[in-house]
């Protein structure tokens, strides 16, 4: 039997120097297993789409069965990768995962800058490194070609901020109410988690079954 690839699968506007990822990576190496982080910003952050995106996985995953963390617009595309290949996924663990982006992003960004970038095609975001990006509007009628919440059924952790201001606690509290299969913990913290590090760490070793 193959061995279970662990991979984190960071959010928009990051990469693999993901603070909390890193972070998550040291955690998990300090308890011996390896944890992957690849760029999911395919083909550029310019350029990102949900596609690409999932490709990036593809590859990464290889043709081993896969555990996946994903953050935010990773913790989307985890469950997204999970319900198109449910013969894969063992696990999920899931923070702060932003699902119903195209509803919610209105309500973040506010309906004047989503108008003018359609308009343009182009809304400027800093990348991960803080650099001012040019996001094409494709990444947005990309995502519409995506269900805004994956099913899946593999068991599922969401571990969530109460203090989220970027993707409001709700959405999971929603997502898990109404599925057996997901266990919801809710952290006092903020969409970041990077003070939830070392519970998230310990969450996931014992949902994963690393422990032992």
């Amino acid at each position: 039997m193959r061995a279970t690839r662990h991979i984190f699968l960071h959010g928009f506007a990051s990469g693999p120097q993901s603070k909390k990822g890193n972070a998550l990576r040291e955690a998990f190496a300090a308890r011996g297993v390896e944890l992957t982080l690849p760029d999911l910003n395919a083909p550029d952050f310019a350029h990102l789409t949900y596609t690409a995106s999932l490709a990036v996985i593809d590859a990464a995953a290889g043709d081993d069965p896969v555990a996946l963390v994903g953050s935010s617009l990773g913790g989307y595309l985890a469950a997204r990768w999970a319900q198109l290949h449910p013969d894969r996924v063992s696990r999920l663990v899931l923070l702060c995962p932003g699902f119903d982006m195209v509803e919610r992003w209105p309500k973040l960004l506010g309906a004047d800058a989503i108008a003018r970038w359609r308009a343009h095609g182009v809304l400027t975001f800093p990348d991960g490194a803080g650099v001012p990006t040019a996001v094409h509007w494709d990444f947005i009628t990309d995502a519409l070609n995506h269900p805004p919440t994956p099913e899946v059924g593999c068991p599922t952790l969401i571990l969530h901020g109460t203090g989220d201001e970027v993707v409001p606690i709700d959405s999971s509290r929603r997502y898990a109410a109404t599925r057996d299969h997901v266990r919801l913990v809710e952290l006092d913290d903020d969409h970041g988690l990077l003070g939830s590090v070392e519970r998230i760490t310990v969450e996931a070793f014992a949902f994963l079954e690393l422990d032992g």
